[in-house]
C-alpha cells in the first residue's frame, strides 16, 4: 500500500486503463490540454495524444450521444460530464439509448461505456452546479451507478467500471480531495459490493460519497458517549448490496441513512423500503434519513451550508433512535 488521494486515484485509474487497452478513450470538455476541470486527467493528453484524450465541444448531448456509437463499435469510451447538473441536457441519450441499447439489440451489442460526472455542493457554485441526482439514474434499468468516497475504492471501482461491458454512471464529488492509501499493484473492486468501514453494535449508518466521511466522524463523536456505530459504505448504488445492509441491521436493530441529495425521494428512500420489506422484524426503532433540505442549493456559502446535511444532523438522528 502507498499514500495517494482521491484525484490522484482517478488519474492513475484512467492512465492505467489507457495503457492497458488501446480501445479505451477519454473524452469531455477540457479533459485534454488543461487536464480536466478538476485536474483528474492531468498529463494524459501529453502521454496518449489527441486521438485518445479528446477535448470535445461544449455540448454534452453531442459527445455523450457519440460515445454510444463508439461503444457499439467496439471502443471503451470514458466520458466526463463536468457537472452532474449537465446530465440533464443529455438524458435522452443516457436513459432512452445508452441504458437500453444492449437490451434492445437482444445482447448483440455490448455497451462498455463509463460516464464520469462531478456531483454535490460545497463550492458556492449555485443551484445549477451543485446537485446530487444519483437517484434518477438508479431508477433506470440498464445503468450501473457507482459513488465511492475513498482513494482505494475510487481507483478500484473506476478500473472495474471501464472493464465492464455495461454502461456505468461513475459519480465523483467535487469536495472529495481526501488522502488515503491505494494498492501499489494492479487491482479492481467488484461492482455491487458494499464495505463495512467501521464495525459496531448499537446502530447502523448507511452512507456513500462525501457523507461517508461525515458518518465516520459522527461515529467517532458518538463513541465518546458509548454509542457504538457500524458504518456501511454502499460504494455501488445500483446494483445495491442489499445483503450487507440487511445483515448489519439484523445485528444493530437500528438504521440511519445519510446522503447529500435532497432527502425527499432520494436514494435513501429505496434503502429504507428495502430494509422494511426484508428485515422489518429486526428493527427496534423507526428508520431515520438524513439528507439535504427540499430546496435548490443556494449560492451563498452560509445558506448552502444551512441546507446541506452535516455531522451534527447525523449525530442527532442516531441519538433520536438510540
Amino acid at each position: 500500500m502507498r499514500d495517494s488521494n482521491y484525484i490522484r486515484a482517478i488519474n492513475e485509474a484512467l492512465k492505467e486503463e489507457l495503457q492497458r487497452d488501446e480501445d479505451v478513450v477519454l473524452m469531455g470538455e477540457d479533459v485534454g490540454l488543461s487536464g480536466g476541470a478538476f485536474v483528474a486527467s492531468r498529463g494524459l493528453f501529453k502521454e496518449f495524444g489527441e486521438n485518445r484524450v479528446i477535448d470535445t465541444p461544449m455540448c454534452e448531448s453531442s459527445f455523450v450521444g457519440a460515445s454510444l456509437g463508439m461503444a457499439m463499435a467496439g471502443m471503451r469510451p470514458i466520458v466526463e460530464v463536468m457537472f452532474m447538473d449537465f446530465m440533464t441536457v443529455c438524458m435522452d441519450s443516457i436513459v432512452n439509448q445508452i441504458a437500453k441499447a444492449r437490451y434492445m439489440s437482444g445482447g448483440q451489442f455490448r455497451i462498455p461505456l463509463v460516464i464520469r460526472t462531478l456531483a454535490g455542493g460545497g463550492l458556492s457554485a449555485g443551484p445549477q452546479h451543485s446537485q446530487s441526482l444519483e437517484s434518477w439514474f438508479c431508477h433506470v434499468p440498464g445503468l450501473k451507478v457507482i459513488y465511492p468516497a475513498t482513494p482505494y475504492d475510487t481507483k478500484g471501482l473506476l478500473k472495474a467500471s471501464i472493464r465492464d461491458d455495461n454502461p456505468v454512471i461513475f459519480i465523483e464529488h467535487k469536495l472529495l480531495r481526501t488522502a488515503g492509501q491505494v494498492e501499489d499493484g494492479e487491482y479492481t473492486i467488484p461492482i455491487g459490493k458494499a464495505d463495512i468501514k467501521k464495525e459496531g453494535n448499537d446502530v447502523t449508518i448507511v452512507a456513500y460519497g462525501p457523507m461517508l466521511l461525515k458518518a465516520l466522524s459522527a461515529a467517532d463523536e458518538l463513541s465518546k458517549e458509548d454509542i457504538n456505530v457500524e458504518v456501511v459504505d454502499l460504494r455501488t448504488l445500483s446494483p445495491m448490496d442489499t445483503e450487507t445492509v440487511i445483515n448489519s441491521v439484523k445485528k444493530t436493530n437500528k438504521l440511519v441513512i445519510v446522503h447529500e441529495a435532497v432527502k425527499f425521494a432520494g436514494f435513501g428512500a429505496e434503502i429504507a423500503a428495502t430494509v422494511t420489506e426484508e428485515a422489518f422484524d429486526y428493527l427496534d426503532a423507526p428508520i431515520m434519513r438524513v439528507g439535504a433540505a427540499f430546496t435548490p442549493i443556494p449560492f451563498g456559502s452560509e445558506l448552502e451550508n444551512a441546507v446541506l446535511p452535516k455531522e451534527k444532523d447525523i449525530i442527532q438522528a442516531v441519538k433520536e433512535i438510540i
